[in-house]
């Protein structure tokens, strides 16, 4: 039974076919060629000469911000002879080689103008009076040269920069035999040198 119904629902789909019939009273108006629309923007168009467009930038930064920093110009380098004329000696106490009070502000100086000038190194001569053996004296001037060369070296400046000579009498700034001029000749010397 639902092959007959299947059969029948075919043949009148295939069957009826639709016809369409024109009333003769109509009239059918002739076919117009299309016309092919150019395709239409969304905005509707304005003739150029009445758009006056302004673009204005986003604001920018200065152009000192947005280039890179410059970088500082190291310090010009000094000359030996002026660094010479800043260090002075730093004297020390008979048969001592601690560090004085007074010598302190000398180092202290001494240690701001190696810093200053990273180029420059020192020789740190150690001297002592005449009193003494030269072996001794020798080796007294050379624990001088140390004591400055380490109260230098608290004070940030590299060890790497001062080197340590001991002359101990053999070099002496004053001759004469009295304490005035034994006391200019127990000192540290500091002698400026390249790298």
């Amino acid at each position: 039974m639902k092959k007959l119904l299947i059969t029948l629902l075919m043949i009148l789909a295939i069957g009826c076919e639709k016809k369409y019939v024109v009333a003769p009273e109509e009239k059918v108006a002739p076919k117009e060629p299309v016309k092919q629309e150019a395709a239409r923007p969304e905005k509707p168009e304005v003739p150029k000469e009445v758009v006056k467009e302004t673009i204005v930038p986003k604001e920018q930064k200065p152009l000192e911000i947005a280039m890179p920093a410059k970088k500082e110009a190291p310090p010009a380098p000094v000359a030996k002879e002026e660094v010479s004329a800043v260090l002075r000696d730093a004297l020390f106490d008979f048969d001592k080689y601690n560090i004085r009070e007074d010598a302190r502000p000398v180092l202290d100086a001494a240690a701001s103008q190696l810093k200053k000038n990273g180029q420059i190194n020192i020789i740190i001569e150690g001297h002592c009076d005449e009193r003494g053996t030269n072996e001794y004296n020798l080796a007294l001037g050379e624990k001088r040269a140390k004591a400055a060369k380490d109260y230098l070296a608290s004070l940030s400046v590299s060890p790497a920069r001062m080197t340590v000579v001991t002359y101990g009498e053999e070099r002496p700034l004053c001759t004469e035999h009295n304490e005035t001029c034994w006391q200019g000749n127990r000192r540290a010397h500091f002698v400026v040198s390249g790298k």
